[in-house]
């Protein structure tokens, strides 16, 4: 009889441990759950803060294109309007590029003949500093020269610009 009452009391105790380990289990699966909810408001938060931040920055690249698209369009209408004048246009600005181009050219065969050696190497301290006042004298005369043709400039614009507007009002 003693014997039976250990084994009830042991079997109703292990009943009471399983009972008391289901709950654990349930607890633990509810704070499980409770976690990952929590985890999953802030990650949701997080991830539309990003779509709102691609949609935000997706809105200017579409504008974008869309005038850009807009501008295409426009340049197409006003160069098939234009037609065989901008095929003789396009000449002249390219007639107009190889002038630059040769321009450029002979400005820098010029400055090549004009550069010269300095052979200082065997000259004296007095034949230095008469090369260094000669040279002082030419780039002084230089400025001098670049400085009256920049004056000369601005009066032509000037004068320009003031005949520009005459003509602008005698044809008014």
């Amino acid at each position: 009889m003693e014997l039976q009452a250990l084994i009830d009391s042991h079997f109703e105790a292990r009943k009471k441990e399983e009972e008391e380990l289901i709950a654990l289990k349930e607890r633990i699966e509810k704070r499980r759950a409770d976690r990952a909810e929590h985890h999953r408001i802030p990650a949701e938060k997080d991830r539309e803060r990003q779509n709102r931040l691609a949609e935000e920055k997706a809105l200017p690249e579409e504008e974008y294109a869309h005038t850009k698209g807009q501008d295409d369009l426009t340049k197409k209408k006003a160069l098939s309007s234009l037609g065989a004048n901008y095929i003789i246009y396009l000449a002249k600005a390219d007639h107009k590029i190889c002038k630059k181009h040769t321009a450029r050219n002979m400005n820098n065969k010029i400055l090549a003949e004009r550069r010269k050696p300095l052979n200082i190497d065997h000259l004296g301290e007095d034949k230095l500093r008469d090369k260094a006042k000669e040279l002082w004298e030419t780039l002084h005369q230089l400025e001098i020269d670049k400085f009256e043709f920049g004056e000369k400039l601005k009066r032509q614009k000037y004068d320009i610009t003031n005949l520009r507007s005459r003509i602008d009002q005698a044809q008014k």
